[in-house]
């Protein structure tokens, strides 16, 4: 899916600023959008370089390892890379990963978000926690509560993250 709404920016999106809605392919070639989630609960947003490697693997493993505890303090994890949908699908069935995967083959999002790595043309590894909020309007948004960006061998470190919902 295409995002040409989206702004790129040098640096990672910032606590505190609206995060900016898109939609996006997940494993399973459903559209995802950000805001249908966050009317469900809050979001952590996990990209990753790629799939089917070390650091990226073990980091997505733990995640569904832990989703209890992601669901549990009302969050709902998503992983974003720039593979397609059909490689999330053969990774996600390789690997017994139960979270959304989300293909952003455009690179918009990545690029939105400000977690774009761009001499290998890829996202780069960071978390993004998203909060919902009711606006006057009747509309909720999302702001960003949390963020880091890490190198690329720098997995997540869970409790961390998790210390950062609420």
């Amino acid at each position: 899916m295409n995002n040409p709404h989206l702004t790129p920016r040098e640096t990672p999106i910032s606590p505190g600023e609206i995060a900016p809605d898109f939609t996006l392919k997940d494993q399973d070639r459903n559209e995802w959008r950000l805001s249908d989630a966050l009317s469900r609960g809050g979001v952590v947003l996990c990209f990753y370089p790629m799939d089917f490697t070390g650091v990226c693997g073990t980091e997505m493993r733990c995640v569904t390892d832990e989703l209890a505890r992601w669901k549990d303090a009302g969050y709902e994890v998503v992983g974003v890379s720039c593979d397609s949908f059909a490689v999330h699908k053969a990774w996600a069935e390789q690997m017994g990963l139960e979270q959304t995967l989300l293909a952003d083959m455009h690179r918009d999002v990545c690029r939105g978000y400000g977690l774009y790595w761009p001499e290998l043309n890829i996202a780069r590894r960071g978390t993004v926690v998203i909060r919902p909020e009711a606006r006057s309007e009747g509309e909720t948004v999302g702001v960003v509560t949390w963020v880091q960006g890490r190198e690329p061998g720098q997995a997540m470190n869970f409790d961390e993250v998790l210390s950062h919902l609420g």
